[in-house]
């Protein structure tokens, strides 16, 4: 792992992510990636991604690779890491042993049956259950006794009296009694560090300047501003991300049925797309639904982030993919298209691009993209009752003159368009009477593009052969 850098610079902006690689990363977790990226790119600053690993229980690799991946997907490019907490184990405890030495640190051995007991009598006199401070020196305190054969935790002493104070940048000023906070742990008793301490020093060493993140944090942001100026540092500013609902209405996690953002990468959806998506959840310009990346990061700033809990809504994210696929070049487009066909045994060629160009119009995914052009890469079996409805004998007779006039003519949109005009013409038709048909036969289905394009892009001897088939 690369070493933390140097925490001498200042000035320039520095965001971060942190997740904690316990859980497969929603969509709500991954906006809490997207607004540091935006706001470090928007003012030219620099996006460091930190994993928080030290729940050595829930902690997994694989959730580790959703997050890498998920992010790169989305195109949230960071400037410098990823750095692992547990491969940083030697810089807090020199840290925690410099808070020891300052008298900011004490030992505590009361044990765990002990403070189960002190929260029971709290809760049964109607108080706030929290730490009595049994253990914390004191001038002229009598500390009780050091219990043989126990490793005590290490607790911070929080500054007594006064407030802890910041202005939240989503929230607005937030002040906290430093009363109502008790001492908190920060170390277990094998020496490992606990997470609002790693998370000061992690900020404190990569010289974080903003720290955008879930509103769930508020809790731990007066503990960690205390921290930091136990340390002598300032802390960074904040803004506390509002939760992201379930359609249900509920926070989104895993647990309530929420997607990896990597599933919504294989159901088709654009990184560009989902950005667009995931930035209106939250954050606004003026009535703008559609943007580009470039447009969301020339606009992106902290004074227009939302207050109230943001929504998801998969029709709306459908819709918003839409708007971009139908915008996408479409030589851009067809790898996408590709990988869905190849995932369906199909082989894609040279005609992919203008296959997407007809076709993308129709759909809100690559997938539905890719459904629409299997016809063109495999078998079709038009259903029966489709067939016995649209291909009459009436009808019959001119499918077989037009797949005969097919086999002479040029192989062009236009020179198809006639061919059908003078089918339509010797037999007597209506438009309707032969182009369905011949959508049923081609394509298995009556909604196409207009048949002309539709064929101009199969094989000349694949549609006289399913012309033929009937």
């Amino acid at each position: 792992m690369t070493a933390a850098p140097n925490p001498s610079h200042a000035a320039r902006v520095r965001t971060r992510f942190a997740p904690s690689p316990t859980g497969f990363i929603h969509l709500g977790n991954i906006r809490s990636a997207l607004y540091p990226w935006a706001f470090a790119r928007s003012q030219g600053g620099d996006f460091i991604l930190r994993i928080e690993d030290t729940d050595l229980e829930r902690s997994t690799q694989a959730a580790v690779d959703v997050i890498l991946e998920g992010m790169a997907w989305l195109g949230l490019d960071h400037d410098e890491g990823p750095y692992y907490q547990m491969q940083r184990m030697d810089r807090y405890r020199e840290v925690l042993a410099q808070l020891q030495a300052a008298g900011h640190v004490y030992p505590c051995y009361m044990s765990v049956a002990e403070l189960d007991a002190l929260r029971e009598s709290q809760m049964a006199a109607k108080q706030k259950p929290r730490y009595d401070g049994t253990w914390r020196p004191e001038r002229g305190k009598t500390l009780p006794p050091v219990p043989a054969g126990v490793q005590p935790v290490l607790r911070f002493r929080n500054p007594q009296g006064g407030v802890v104070a910041w202005d939240d940048k989503v929230k607005g000023r937030i002040e906290i009694q430093n009363d109502e906070l008790d001492d908190l742990v920060i170390a277990r008793p094998d020496g490992t560090p606990t997470y609002n301490f790693c998370v000061v020093v992690d900020d404190i060493d990569m010289r974080i300047t903003h720290v955008i993140r879930g509103d769930d944090h508020v809790n731990n942001t007066p503990r960690q501003i205390n921290i930091f100026r136990a340390l002598g540092h300032e802390p960074p500013v904040y803004a506390h991300l509002p939760t992201v609902l379930n359609e249900q209405g509920e926070k989104m996690s895993k647990r309530s049925g929420a997607k990896a953002v990597t599933q919504y990468r294989d159901e088709g959806f654009l990184p560009d797309a989902m950005v667009n998506y995931l930035a209106r959840l939250g954050w606004s310009h003026g009535d703008d639904e559609i943007f580009s990346r470039a447009q969301f990061l020339a606009w992106f700033d902290l004074d227009h982030l939302g207050r109230s809990a943001a929504q998801f809504d998969e029709a709306k994210l459908r819709w918003v993919n839409a708007q971009h696929l139908k915008a996408m070049d479409d030589a851009r487009l067809a790898p996408l298209v590709a990988e869905q066909l190849r995932q369906r045994g199909a082989q894609p060629d040279e005609r992919l691009p203008a296959l997407c160009g007809l076709f993308k119009d129709r759909c809100d995914t690559t997938v539905a993209l890719a459904d629409w052009l299997m016809p063109y890469h495999g078998d079709v079996t038009p259903a029966a009752d489709e067939l016995a409805k649209h291909l009459t004998e009436a009808v019959r007779p001119a499918t077989v003159t037009f797949a005969a006039r097919l086999q002479t003519i040029d192989w062009t949109a236009e020179a198809i368009a006639a061919a059908l005009k003078q089918t339509l013409a010797e037999h007597g038709l209506k438009m309707p009477q032969l182009a369905m048909p011949v959508r049923v036969l081609v394509m298995g289905t009556t909604q196409t593009p207009s048949v002309d394009a539709m064929l101009a892009l199969h094989r000349r001897d694949t549609v006289i052969a399913r012309l033929r088939a009937a």
